[in-house]
């Protein structure tokens, strides 16, 4: 009896050690929430103060007590609603997707680093902590750059892009409408509104990305990391969050996709994953052409005449 009880006491204890730790996490990302939404209020304000008016072609007008735009101009201007732009400047907890964080980055003017800054501060960016300790070997950088004039990606089993060879980057430059910040395969496609006009089985990819994101979580439960890039694409994309609720999963197979490139019309190709043992749950995707109009117009994806710095960028 003695010995029974002290097995049960000992179980509480350990369960209420538990709770407590979970409670005082939970509490960690609260205050850690409120920091990062006050600190994104004040940026937003800070940029706001650098604009005038007279910068869009609008009159100063009369009673302006601080410099810059007010409130209501930027969402006049940014297209978003007064309202919302208020609270988002006032640091309350709403969301905010990427379409309107690109028209507030426009309207603001941000720079790349101030833009990357605003997306970090308003969670519209994977956790990228997993993707930051990866270090590509030299040998895996030569493989991905044999590969040429081959299409090639690195990524990790979070969709996180650890390298992508110049055909790869130079075939989706014109992806975006705004520069990518989000380095993640899954994000780009669900959180980008051109998307859906560039590939025609957009949907059949989306469900399948998921469903493989969905097997590999099973090997990371209780990762914070995970887990929170997970809640932050289903609070920016609503399509994420109910294809991720149906719980389907998927194993690698081989795979067909169309792209519209707007230089060289429609492409096919077979996407191929390659495994790399030297980077655990990580796989190159190798886009093959299909067929022989696709082989031919392929050349018309490479830009031509860049800036050695930016053409620099491409490569790293």
């Amino acid at each position: 009896m003695v010995a029974h009880e002290t097995t049960d006491g000992a179980a509480r204890r350990a369960g209420e050690q538990r709770r407590a730790g979970e409670q005082r996490r939970a509490g960690d990302q609260r205050r850690a929430g409120d920091q990062r939404r006050a600190e994104l209020g004040q940026f937003l304000k800070a940029r706001r103060a650098r604009l005038s008016p007279g910068d869009f072609g609008l009159p100063r007008g009369s009673r302006r007590r601080t410099p810059g735009l007010r409130r209501e101009e930027l969402a006049l201007l940014a297209g978003v609603g007064v309202t919302w732009y208020t609270w988002l400047e006032q640091g309350r907890q709403i969301n905010a997707s990427t379409q309107v964080l690109d028209a507030v980055a426009r309207t603001l003017r941000l720079d790349r680093v101030e833009r990357e800054h605003l997306y970090r501060l308003a969670e519209a960016t994977p956790v990228r902590t997993e993707c930051e300790r990866s270090v590509v070997p030299e040998t895996i950088r030569e493989i991905m750059r044999s590969l040429e004039p081959l299409p090639a990606t690195l990524i990790n089993s979070r969709f996180d892009i650890l390298m992508s060879n110049a055909a790869s980057e130079e075939l989706f430059w014109e992806w975006h409408t705004l520069p990518c910040i989000h380095k993640n395969n899954l994000w780009c496609v669900v959180t980008e509104p051109s998307a859906r006009g560039r590939f025609p089985e957009y949907d059949d990819q989306v469900r399948y990305m998921v469903a493989r994101l969905r097997s590999a979580y099973s090997a990371h439960l209780g990762d914070p990391d995970w887990a929170e890039d997970i809640r932050r694409l289903a609070s920016m994309s609503r399509e994420f969050a109910e294809v991720w609720e149906r719980h389907e999963v998927a194993e690698p197979e081989s795979r067909v996709t169309t792209y519209l490139h707007p230089a060289a019309g429609q492409l096919n190709f077979a996407v191929s994953e390659l495994n790399v043992p030297d980077l655990p749950e990580a796989r190159i995707l190798v886009y093959t052409p299909r067929d022989d109009d696709t082989r031919a117009r392929l050349p018309l994806t490479r830009r031509t005449g860049l800036p050695a710095s930016r053409g620099d960028q491409l490569r790293k």
